[in-house]
């Protein structure tokens, strides 16, 4: 009775595992797939704009110019629908600070800054608090291709991630920035300052 009852046992844990790693994959899969309306949606943005720019008309008679949006109203570029749901990571260029990051990205890029060498997602992910489970590294791991995709961070070897060098260059620029200007977070609110 009791190798029965350890058979049993032994084959729930392994169907346990294989459903963690089905989420994990399933957890990929919805960040592929809110990869690809983000960048959907950032080229419908890109198209109105540019469209928004190619409707300006400067050649008025009385020499006032106005803006002739997409839809042919006078005013402004047509308004865009809300967006429910996206999350977006810009590619990186110079200037461009981490608060542009949806929070789960900022959280993961400060945490490689801070670390200064690469890490596994899973450490990564215990690091912003979440817990040691497979569909959490996984969704992490799309997460941190990502930003590699982007320009954010690299990938030094297979599941090892760290900031590229402009991006924690830039980070420890603005943080410096801070003080070179004499604001700290702490005296920012105090009377004179």
């Amino acid at each position: 009775m009791l190798e029965e009852l350890a058979r049993r046992e032994a084959v729930v844990r392994q169907r346990i595992e294989e459903i963690h790693e089905e989420i994990g994959v399933l957890a990929s899969q919805l960040e592929d797939e809110q990869d690809r309306l983000s960048r959907l949606t950032i080229t419908r943005e890109t198209v109105e704009e540019i469209l928004g720019d190619a409707g300006r008309l400067l050649d008025e008679p009385d020499g006032e110019a106005k803006v002739v949006g997409a839809a042919g109203g006078v005013g402004g570029a047509p308004p865009r629908p809300p967006v429910l749901g996206v999350v977006t990571v810009p590619p990186w260029r110079p200037d461009m600070k981490v608060a542009v990051l949806p929070r789960a990205y900022r959280d993961a890029v400060e945490i490689m800054a801070d670390a200064g060498a690469a890490m596994r997602a899973g450490q990564i992910a215990v690091a912003m608090g979440l817990p040691d489970e497979a569909a959490k590294r996984e969704g992490l791991r799309s997460k941190l291709k990502r930003l590699v995709e982007r320009g954010w961070a690299r990938e030094e070897g297979p599941g090892l991630f760290t900031v590229t060098e402009p991006v924690a260059r830039e980070m420890a620029e603005q943080d410096g920035a801070g003080s070179r200007d004499g604001i700290a977070p702490s005296s920012a609110s105090s009377p004179g300052g």
